[in-house]
């Protein structure tokens, strides 16, 4: 909804804000009181800026993003290696952003861009550092906090003060618990929980609420509970086990997934099953 005064998809730029006349503003933008946009931001069609937004660097918001206040957007990075160089943070369409957020841009030993997808809600108090890239549809809750290079795949949810390492990789779909500390990557569809995150299953809750029928879970818990078997008697190696699960549910899409993101290389490793204080039982809901 615009603001008292504002016409619909007119611009509309409060009397207190400090806006570069070199910013690149589109239709319907409100920018609110206290909020400062520097000269390379570029504000897609009907982006909000509630009141005391910073928004500076190389930073694109698109179509839609609504960002709440005493959040700041596109600041330079928390690496001593940065030298100011132009790097980039791009948030796609109709992601919102809540109070007291912070994401920062890119470095130029990374990809020199921190990128969150479309559609994603990123929840009070959280922080996207530098060459983050997160999928669309990611959902992070309150006081979640990332290391550099952390990449989230599409549909993930981090929940309430998790902590990413960075370099760690979460696949999509899956789920991490809150309290979390997670220094290893979580696959596609995993569910991790503990003060350091242990897989104990896959994200049941989530494939049932995506739409995913009962016959292709059933097949995904089997193969899953091959890859991971609960003894560990006579558990043969992993590549084996991948071997095994490729050739009896590879024809899976979403197993056949789990499996590529396996076999991709990793800066962390990947994240081993364990109790974590819980049961698999427990996460299915």
């Amino acid at each position: 909804m615009p603001e008292p005064g504002q016409h619909p998809g007119k611009t509309g730029i409060h009397p207190t804000a400090l806006v570069d006349p070199r910013a690149s503003l589109g239709e319907g933008v409100w920018i609110g009181p206290w909020c400062m946009v520097g000269p390379d931001v570029r504000l897609g069609d009907n982006v909000r800026l509630h009141a005391s937004v910073m928004v500076e660097g190389q930073t694109v918001l698109e179509e839609g993003v609504e960002v709440y206040p005493f959040s700041t957007v596109g600041y330079p990075p928390q690496d001593l290696k940065y030298a100011g160089e132009k790097t980039r943070c791009h948030i796609g369409a109709r992601t919102v952003v809540r109070e007291n957020v912070t994401i920062h841009r890119g470095t130029a030993q990374g990809a020199g861009e921190t990128r969150i997808g479309r559609d994603c809600l990123i929840m009070a108090n959280a922080h996207v550092a530098h060459d983050c890239v997160l999928g669309d549809g990611v959902i992070i809750v309150n006081n979640v906090v990332m290391g550099g290079h952390v990449m989230i795949g599409d549909n993930a949810r981090i929940m309430g003060s998790a902590a990413l390492h960075q370099f760690v990789r979460v696949g999509h779909g899956a789920v991490v618990g809150g309290l979390c500390g997670v220094e290893m990557d979580v696959i596609p569809y995993g569910s991790v929980l503990g003060n350091r995150a242990r897989l104990v299953g896959l994200n049941w809750i989530g494939l049932r609420r995506s739409g995913v029928d009962a016959g292709e879970i059933q097949q995904m818990r089997l193969a899953f509970r091959e890859l991971y078997p609960r003894s560990s008697r006579g558990r043969s190696l992993l590549g084996e086990r991948m071997d095994r699960v490729r050739q009896r549910y590879g024809h899976i899409d979403r197993v056949a997934e789990m499996l590529r993101f396996m076999e991709e290389p990793s800066r962390r490793g990947l994240t081993r099953p364990g109790q974590a204080g819980v049961s698999e039982k427990d996460v299915e809901g």
